[in-house]
C-alpha cells in the first residue's frame, strides 16, 4: 500500500528534508505540499524546493484544497499556525505527524480534542535513536534516580527558537514521572549567583545555542562517585524526517487518537 504524505511548512529546513525522504521511501509518495501564504515558492513544483527533481506537485498554501489527495499530512511548522492548521485538517479527516515543539498548554489541549477526531502521531523529537534513549531514562531513573543528582544538557542551532528544546523537556517528564515527580515543581532553568547547595530533588536544565548544530542531548546522573550519561547526537536533520515519515506509514491505518514515537516504535 502505497501512502500519500503531505508536506506542511515544505520549503523550510525540514520540510525540504522531509520531501527527500519521501522521495527516497518506498511505498510514500508525495502528493501535497503547503507553504504560508506569502511564501515566494507558492506554485513552485516540491521537487524543486526539495532538489529531488520534479514530483508533479505544486506548492500550495491552503490545506483543504489539497486534503482529498493525502492520508498524512507531516508538520514541523510553527506554534503560532499549528493550531490552524490541527483545524483544518479535522474538518477534512486527514491524519497528522506532528513534530512542531514550542506549544502551550492550549496547544497541546488543542491536539489532544482533534485526536478524538483524526488520527495523530505528536512527538518532541521523531528520531528513532532519541525515543529509544526516553526508554532507558526511564531504566535510569528506577535504579539511580533517587540517589544521583539529574541534570540535562542540550545544544541546537542558532536558530531554534524555544529553549528548553521540547526534547530536554520530555527528558525531564519521563525522569521525573518515573521519579514521582512533577517536573513543574523540581525544574531549575537557571543559575547565576550565590545559589547554595544543590536542591537533591531538582533536574536542571543547561541550554545551549551556537552555529549549525542539529540537535545534542545529554542527561547526567550523578552520584558520589560515579556518574552515568545518556546522549545523543543528531548529525542530520535526516534523522527527523526518516522518524516522521516511519511514522506516517504507521498512523494509516487508525481512525483517531492521540499517539507518539514511542507506540510507533512498539517502546511501551
Amino acid at each position: 500500500m502505497t501512502v500519500r504524505v503531505g508536506v506542511c511548512g515544505a520549503a523550510g529546513r525540514m520540510g525540504q528534508t522531509i520531501l527527500e525522504v519521501c522521495h527516497d521511501t518506498d511505498g510514500v509518495d508525495v502528493t501535497a505540499a503547503v507553504e504560508h501564504s506569502a511564501s515566494p515558492w507558492l506554485g513552485i513544483d516540491a521537487g524543486e524546493v526539495a532538489r529531488v527533481g520534479k514530483l508533479n506537485v505544486l506548492i500550495t498554501d491552503d490545506i483543504s484544497s489539497v486534503a482529498d489527495q493525502m492520508d498524512v499530512l507531516i508538520d514541523f511548522t510553527s506554534a503560532t499556525s499549528i493550531v490552524a492548521n490541527i483545524k483544518k485538517c479535522v474538518a477534512v479527516n486527514c491524519k497528522m505527524v506532528i513534530g512542531t515543539t514550542g506549544l502551550s498548554v492550549a496547544d497541546h489541549e488543542q491536539i489532544q480534542a482533534a485526536a478524538s477526531e483524526i488520527a495523530i502521531v505528536f512527538a518532541p523529537n521523531m528520531s528513532v535513536g532519541i525515543n529509544l534513549c526516553f526508554k532507558l531514562l526511564e531504566m535510569a531513573a528506577q535504579v539511580l534516580g533517587n540517589d544521583a543528582d539529574i541534570e540535562i544538557i542540550e545544544a541546537h542551532h542558532r536558530h531554534k527558537k524555544d529553549a528548553p528544546s521540547g526534547t530536554a523537556l520530555h527528558m525531564g517528564k519521563v525522569v521525573a514521572e518515573t521519579l514521582g515527580r512533577d517536573l513543574k515543581e523540581c525544574a531549575v532553568y537557571s543559575r547565576a549567583g550565590m545559589t547554595g547547595d544543590r536542591d537533591k530533588n531538582t533536574i536542571g536544565f543547561e541550554t545551549i545555542r551556537a552555529g549549525d548544530i542539529v540537535g545534542d542531548h545529554t542527561v547526567l546522573f550523578a552520584t558520589e562517585g560515579e556518574r552515568v550519561e545518556i546522549t545523543h547526537k543528531a548529525s542530520s536533520r535526516k534523522t527527523f524526517a526518516n522518524g516522521a515519515v516511519r511514522a506516517a506509514a504507521w498512523l494509516v491505518d487508525k481512525d483517531n487518537g492521540l499517539f507518539d514515537m514511542q507506540d510507533v516504535l512498539s517502546l511501551k
